[in-house]
């Protein structure tokens, strides 16, 4: 707490370089950063679910995750492939 108030009081915070509005978190690489996280807690949930609910065995539910992964990949390349040649879906 003391370090805290000499620091503002000494005005020690006007020799600190500003952080880039780039790295800022509200910025769009920030914010995708927090997405990403809340979809491996997301998955991660999903795997607890399915292995101790469902009582799928662990293999079976990485099976389900890389058959979702390669099915999202695949629609994502369906989609923006023809958007890539300027074709209107």
């Amino acid at each position: 707490k003391t370090d805290f108030i000499n620091f503002i009081s000494d005005q020690e915070w006007k020799s600190i370089e500003p952080v880039s509005s780039w790295f800022g978190p509200s910025s769009f690489l920030m914010s995708s950063m927090s997405a990403l996280f809340q979809l491996s807690m997301w998955i991660r949930h999903c795997h607890g679910y399915l292995t101790e609910n469902v009582g799928i065995p662990v293999w079976g539910s990485y099976a389900i995750f890389a058959l979702a992964t390669l099915f999202s990949g695949l629609i994502l390349g369906l989609v923006s492939k023809p958007l890539e040649l300027g074709c209107h879906v």
